[in-house]
């Protein structure tokens, strides 16, 4: 089920997990990171849609099946982010992002205050910086790039049981859906955008520190494009500023959502509860 919204004067496309959005639920927003869409959360946001939750696994602008310009920076598209909460009527959310789509989550979490009820940071790290080989291929030759980081995100290629069946062939579908996002924008390249917004996002550590919910660290300890020890910062200034933290790390890659998606689901339902 979808919910079609107008943010922006565009329109946003928000999966909601095949329940109709109910006001009167707590609300999880969903925001995917680079080359990503709804999709990528299909596990997590249905399980939640069914069980008390309402779900906006949301397409970022120029992507996919949502209108407008694609962010260019981090914090363009936490902006978007309280301005979809707005559009929604939804006066507190949590907040619940992967790699790129954690950044977003984090900037747009120290903005709303009070608005974001908890934080869930997946596959993060701060600064995340990306290598300049893969910046440039990114540019230069993106498929060649999308090559890369679906080799280095993956710590197996079909995990059982996967987050669309066992034995799913997650670096397939991962190339796939990859293209698909790049071909949906064909004024600019919403890769090379996302990576740099990644590479030049310098307001972590203030943001975390004016968080005003709890914040949950979902890693992967064989993660190869942010490796664990790339969130201590976050981790420690979080700590340093008295927030509530917790920290889960799954023994799997960079795709959390796919590679051990129950675990996933699990970790975020449980913090959700808290």
């Amino acid at each position: 089920m979808r919910m079609d919204l107008t943010v922006n004067k565009h329109r946003t496309y928000c999966y909601t997990g095949g329940r109709p959005f109910d006001a009167a639920k707590p609300t999880v927003v969903f925001i995917h990171g680079v080359l990503g869409d709804h999709s990528v959360w299909i596990l997590q946001s249905r399980y939640l849609a069914h069980h008390g939750f309402n779900v906006l696994a949301l397409d970022l602008p120029g992507h996919c099946r949502s209108e407008g310009e694609a962010p260019s920076t981090v914090e363009e598209a936490a902006q978007f982010v309280a301005a979809l909460l707005d559009a929604a009527g939804v006066a507190k959310a949590a907040l619940v992002g992967h790699s790129w789509g954690s950044l977003i989550a984090l900037e747009a979490a120290a903005r709303l205050k009070e608005r974001v009820t908890h934080l869930v940071l997946v596959g993060t790290a701060y600064p995340m910086k990306v290598s300049p080989a893969l910046l440039d291929a990114s540019l230069s030759q993106p498929m060649k790039a999308l090559e890369m980081i679906n080799i280095f995100m993956r710590s197996t290629l079909a995990p059982p049981p996967s987050s669309l069946g066992p034995g799913t062939w997650v670096y397939g579908a991962s190339m796939a859906l990859g293209r698909r996002v790049l071909a949906s924008n064909p004024r600019v390249n919403v890769f090379h955008r996302g990576f740099k917004a990644c590479d030049s996002y310098a307001n972590g550590e203030k943001a975390i520190a004016a968080i005003t919910c709890p914040v949950l660290f979902l890693l992967g300890a064989q993660d190869q494009m942010t490796q664990p020890k790339a969130a201590q910062p976050l981790i420690g200034a979080a700590c340093e500023a008295g927030k509530s933290v917790q920290v889960v790390q799954l023994p799997v890659g960079h795709h959390q959502m796919t590679e051990a998606p129950d675990a996933t689901l699990f970790a975020i339902r449980d913090f959700l509860g808290k």
